[in-house]
């Protein structure tokens, strides 16, 4: 009994070592945008998958959504990466958007100017004081 109970503890910790190892890990770069309610729905359904997202470009307006699905711990930055936010062209796209930042990260759009037409563009050192290094 203590040995088969020893066995399928082996075999519960090597499939979920195994699950580790093979997180799936998508690479944000040169994303532009569009339409935040398409962002939302990809978002939603990579982070019900567990990913691992890695900023390694621009993110930029609707991209930027990602923020408020994937889970921090698993977003890594790249030297070139980088955060565009502005406005959107909808009222509703926009609260959108800023319901998806953490405080902190609306704190750091509202020192710098907040929300505008303009891009405001987080990029290091600024980045890696939000997310961990790649």
């Amino acid at each position: 009994m203590l040995r088969t109970m020893f066995a399928m503890l082996i075999v519960l910790i090597g499939s979920f070592a195994a699950s580790i190892a093979t997180a799936e890990t998508i690479n944000v770069s040169d994303a532009h945008g569009g339409s935040v309610a398409a962002y939302s729905r990809r978002w939603k359904a990579l982070a019900a998958r567990g990913v691992d997202v890695r900023i390694v470009g621009k993110c930029q307006s609707a991209c930027t959504v990602l923020l408020g699905y994937i889970p921090r711990s698993r977003i890594c930055v790249t030297p070139a990466a980088s955060f565009g936010f502005h406005l959107a062209h909808r009222t509703d796209a926009t609260g959108m958007l800023w319901n998806a930042y953490a405080s902190d990260i609306r704190g750091w759009i509202n020192a710098h100017g907040g929300l505008s037409a303009n891009f405001k563009w987080m990029s290091a050192p600024d980045t890696y004081r939000y997310f961990h290094r790649c």
